[in-house]
């Protein structure tokens, strides 16, 4: 199937970084007791999602050795816009000089890979080249006193550059879906902070994992036994490596940077791609599982066949 073939990646996160020693100097928690829930042991914090997408975007356009101006369209997942109004995609278009249309996608932290699946119909449609960046900065809406959630959220940004291509392109197939009836889960009103049921999350989170990536595998023809690499949303380690135990993926064939990051939503899945390639997790014929899950409640997975 005619579809996009991703040509750049890039990744940002902001400079300070706060370790789990750093909260527990102000918190009733401790490094042990964050490692063992989370996995986490440091997490970024600062900046704006605009800035974030820019330096995520524009590292994509040079890693792709594409110029800003041949971009046709710009997208942008993300639940942390710098306003209401105007979308931050506008914002980031303009700063980078992209060419072309730009609009937000707000499906949590599925985002990235909805907005993976949208670039993939408009590639058909005909558009060109599609710059799609993941941006959040979770701790501006997060009570950093509340040490069931501050120990969990980062801030940062991942971006790809995404190419039409007349023949076959990466992505081979997806599943989205969504649960509007468990919204209560996770969610944070204007003007408000996250909430979230923690054991809903995980128990749901585990299942819809499992399910969407093997409707997608089925879709593809495949089996677990034929992904390459595993790149979940990075929400919590225990998460991940009960989803890759059911499907039967092992641990070496999963990727896995919450350690380092935190859960930065919709970004969490094209900082891990960015991870994965500078470390050569990723090489070219890798079939790759993507599957992320948030609020709404929505998840997303995708079955690419990675090229670059």
């Amino acid at each position: 199937m005619p579809g996009f073939s991703i040509r750049g990646l890039g990744s940002a996160v902001p400079d300070k970084v706060v370790t789990n020693d750093d909260l527990a100097a102000r918190l009733d928690t401790s490094d042990s007791w964050i490692t063992e829930r989370t996995g986490i042991k440091q997490r970024h914090m600062g900046g704006t999602t605009s800035e974030l997408a820019v330096a995520a975007g524009r590292m994509a356009l040079d890693n792709a050795g594409v110029p800003a101006q041949d971009v046709d369209l710009l997208v942008l997942a993300t639940t942390t816009p710098d306003e209401i109004v105007p979308g931050t995609s506008a914002t980031v278009q303009n700063a980078l000089g992209v060419g072309g249309g730009a609009f937000d996608v707000n499906a949590a932290c599925s985002g990235f890979v909805y907005g993976l699946v949208v670039a993939h119909g408009l590639a058909l449609a005909g558009t060109r080249r599609i710059l799609l960046v993941g941006s959040e900065t979770l701790t501006r809406i997060t009570d950093l006193d509340d040490r069931t959630l501050a120990v969990i959220v980062g801030d940062g940004a991942g971006a790809v550059l995404l190419e039409a291509t007349d023949g076959p392109g990466d992505l081979i197939s997806y599943d989205l879906g969504a649960d509007g009836s468990l919204r209560h889960l996770l969610h944070c009103p204007h003007g408000g902070v996250l909430y979230m049921d923690g054991k809903e999350v995980f128990r749901k989170a585990v299942r819809v994992v499992v399910d969407s990536s093997r409707a997608a595998l089925e879709r593809a023809g495949l089996t677990p036994g034929d992904v390459d690499l595993f790149v979940p949303h990075q929400a919590n380690a225990r998460i991940i490596s009960a989803a890759a135990e059911r499907l039967g993926i092992p641990p070496e064939r999963c990727v896995v940077t919450i350690d380092r990051y935190g859960n930065t939503s919709s970004a969490s899945i094209p900082l891990a791609l960015a991870d994965a390639k500078s470390s050569g997790q990723l090489t070219p014929g890798t079939v790759v599982l993507l599957s992320g899950f948030g609020g709404g409640m929505t998840w997303a997975s995708a079955v690419l066949s990675w090229k670059l």
